[in-house]
């Protein structure tokens, strides 16, 4: 089925003002007597094209028949295509984790920015055991929280010199 919005180049929300604005200036580019020979077919069948989306799109009722029925469309087609995609994600998944794992190995961090900062405490987030149990502080633990406070302080300094926000920190400081 031809998306006639998109042979008319609107927003399938554009008021029908639009609908013919944008049906005009389409029609004078592709004007049959503005070409020649085999660009001329080709033209005119963009003209037929054309005068068939500006007549279903500008009538109420055949607009909303049409809305319908491309919605109905899409719905197939998404769940089709989501079947298709459950399927593949279902027999890929393994090998995705083991793609993003070799990628978040092989990532090095650019010193000095703060988004290789913000890599830096994902990563070591990401990697931590998922099993809560009592354990020693670990390197990776300490770096964690060290990058954390770090960022809380930045974002504590920057916030103060701020005058909208410089009450409010002031109001959570007991001193």
């Amino acid at each position: 089925m031809k998306n006639y919005y998109e042979l008319l180049e609107v927003n399938p929300k554009a008021s029908k003002e639009i609908i013919e604005k944008a049906y005009k200036v389409l029609v004078k580019k592709y004007h049959p007597d503005l070409y020649q020979g085999n660009e001329k077919l080709i033209a005119q069948k963009k003209v037929q094209e054309l005068n068939e989306a500006y007549n279903v799109l500008s009538d109420d009722f055949l607009r909303e028949q049409y809305d319908l029925e491309l919605e109905r469309e899409k719905e197939n087609r998404y769940n089709n295509v989501s079947y298709e995609n459950n399927r593949r994600k279902n027999t890929n998944r393994q090998e995705n984790n083991t793609m993003q794992n070799n990628e978040s190995q092989e990532k090095q961090h650019k010193v000095g920015t703060f988004m290789s900062l913000v890599d830096l405490s994902k990563s070591i987030f990401s990697n931590r055991p998922r099993i809560r149990e009592k354990r020693k502080l670990q390197k990776e633990d300490k770096m964690a929280a060290l990058i954390t406070l770090v960022i809380v302080v930045v974002l504590g300094v920057i916030l103060w010199f701020i005058p909208a926000t410089n009450g409010f920190l002031r109001s959570l400081i007991p001193f």
